[in-house]
């Protein structure tokens, strides 16, 4: 006997609403695949019309413009890249291929600590809100309001609404994770595990080996009659 990982007390095969871990990763995975394919038109849209999609540097009150053809490819391969990442999650959850879920959970990873950074960001340097609102486009909606509301108040409203994120992307992060965890496990046929209620894991041998150790006892000695 071992004793069971502080972390697997979390393992769960249910996730939000009830469902399975597994259809939730699917979910999640056509969900992330429609909203980067929405992403892709747009762009590629914007490579078709260059005048309607773009703002001059008066426009913005700067130097660059904000959408020229670099940025647009950048953006283009990005959003190819994700559609095949989403894509692979979605194919490896419904097939059942544990290694295919990988690059979509490190994704998810790599969001999770890029929000993370912009949250600490903003807490340790709260000014750098106003700078950036400052330099967005005059025709903004809603933004002279959201410059005349009070800092502090501004920056407490970000991090609640940073708190909120997080922790659902969190959530999300540990959903794909189960999955993974559910699919590895059950492909897995070496060897079964079970938990018992005081957080003990026996090893049982495979089913081969233990119908081998059974048959391979030495049979009775003859029956001799009287």
């Amino acid at each position: 006997m071992k004793m069971v990982a502080p972390w697997t007390r979390f393992y769960s095969n249910s996730c939000c609403l009830c469902c399975h871990v597994r259809t939730g990763t699917i979910l999640l995975g056509v969900w992330y695949l429609l909203i980067n394919a929405v992403v892709l038109l747009i762009l590629l849209s914007a490579l078709a019309d260059p005048h309607e999609y773009r703002f001059s540097s008066s426009e913005l009150g700067g130097n660059l413009e904000f959408l020229d053809d670099a940025n647009i490819y950048i953006a283009v391969a990005v959003s190819v890249l994700m559609i095949v990442i989403c894509a692979m999650a979605t194919y490896g959850a419904y097939k059942q291929r544990a290694a295919w879920i990988i690059p979509f959970f490190c994704y998810q990873i790599f969001d999770f600590a890029l929000n993370t950074l912009v949250a600490v960001t903003v807490l340790v340097y709260p000014n750098s809100i106003q700078d950036y609102l400052r330099q967005l486009p005059p025709d903004i909606p809603y933004r002279d309001d959201i410059m005349s509301v009070n800092p502090t108040c501004l920056v407490l409203i970000i991090l609640l609404f940073f708190s909120i994120i997080l922790t659902f992307k969190g959530y999300l992060i540990s959903c794909v994770w189960n999955c993974y965890r559910y699919i590895n496990g059950r492909n897995s046929s070496e060897v079964l595990v079970y938990v018992t209620g005081n957080d003990t894991t026996v090893l049982l041998p495979p089913y081969n080996d233990a119908t081998v150790t059974g048959t391979a006892k030495e049979p009775p000695p003859p029956y001799v009659s009287a």
